[in-house]
């Protein structure tokens, strides 16, 4: 079931690209790693079915790596305890579709109509990349404010 145009949240890109980079942050604090992260920042993203100038979608994918990987689980556990205490409500905590079975954490904060996905990638003994915790996040579509239309870049 699709949203009415009246049940879209109002917001400048700005704004919900600073909250969603705030999100990102506190994902990383809660997990307490201190390893290297990836650097691109929140992206403004078309929302599906609806006019590309005045609705959007804000999205962020990043990764923190360089990391032991039972340091690796032990942030998972950590963001599986800390993140209801922040808002976030809990939808899954188990095995990812991939043939990996990675773990995966599913959340999302209401009150900032935020959804995440952060999946630990354990990658010893089958790739040269190294593992990681990767952490994505979508905001629903979101609208603009009357007189301004969506600005990617």
């Amino acid at each position: 079931m699709s949203a009415t145009d009246s049940d879209i949240t109002t917001r400048k890109v700005d704004s919900a690209r600073e909250d969603t980079e705030k999100i990102s942050r506190q994902i990383l604090d809660l997990s307490t790693l201190d390893g290297k992260v990836t650097e691109p920042g929140p992206s403004v993203a078309p929302c599906s079915g609806k006019d590309s100038d005045k609705f959007y979608v804000i999205e962020h994918a990043w990764s923190v790596y360089d990391v032991p990987v039972p340091e690796l689980e032990q942030a998972m556990d950590r963001l599986k305890s800390e993140l209801p205490k922040h808002g976030w409500e809990i939808t899954k905590d188990g095995s990812d579709s991939s043939k990996a079975k990675s773990r995966e954490i599913l959340a999302n904060i209401p009150s900032k109509k935020i959804s995440a996905s952060m999946r630990l990638l354990d990658r010893r003994g089958r790739s040269k990349n190294p593992s990681m915790i990767s952490v994505h996040l979508n905001s629903t579509c979101l609208q603009v404010p009357d007189g301004d239309t969506v600005s990617p870049y």
